[in-house]
């Protein structure tokens, strides 16, 4: 299953943020925002954007992820944003890259599962803002580390921001592994 740790559309490149993989026992109490086999919506508040994603493996569950997000405000230099979208859709079962297009920055994400190749399709929710859009970017490492593990994917501070993601995909143990591009502001 492709993991979209950030998220989330052509490769761009990040400084490393901080990347956990490690087992949480408890893994039931983490703000989940799927079931294993659904799909799901999530979109941050106007003016956030995505600056966290979490995912739990289960092979038991469809080879499937859960997955939990979080947002933070953007910094005003930034200005509002002016234009939101829903980009490009992944094909599920595929290596995939996306970018948001016209240098917008991720504010949401939607996906759904398809159980003939137990992988998602992934779409982002993109915002261009009005006073400017960072250009600089960098490429995360791959979260999670190795496949079915737990994964974890923090911008490294405030003023990073998450442009796209890119994944791989094991078609033996039906899942995946990405990292995010990251803009600094």
């Amino acid at each position: 299953m492709a993991a979209v740790l950030l998220l989330l559309a052509s490769v761009l490149v990040l400084v490393p943020g901080p990347v956990l993989s490690q087992h949480h026992t408890d893994h039931y109490d983490m703000g989940w925002v799927n079931a294993y086999r659904q799909g799901f919506n999530f979109q941050c508040e106007h003016g956030e954007v995505l600056v966290a994603v979490r995912s739990y493996f289960s092979a038991k569950e469809g080879s499937d992820r859960l997955w939990s997000f979080e947002c933070q405000p953007t910094p005003e230099g930034l200005g509002r944003p002016t234009d939101c979208w829903w980009d490009d859709i992944n094909r599920a079962g595929l290596e995939w890259t996306s970018t948001c297009s016209r240098n917008g920055l991720v504010a949401g994400v939607q996906s759904k599962y398809f159980e003939s190749v137990l992988d998602r399709e992934w779409q982002f929710y993109c915002c261009y803002y009005e006073r400017r859009c960072p250009y600089s970017c960098m490429k995360t490492t791959d979260v999670p580390e190795f496949y079915r593990e737990e994964g974890e994917m923090v911008v490294p501070s405030y003023g990073y921001f998450i442009r796209g993601a890119q994944t791989t995909f094991s078609g033996v143990l039906r899942d995946g592994s990405g990292s995010t591009s990251c803009a600094d502001d």
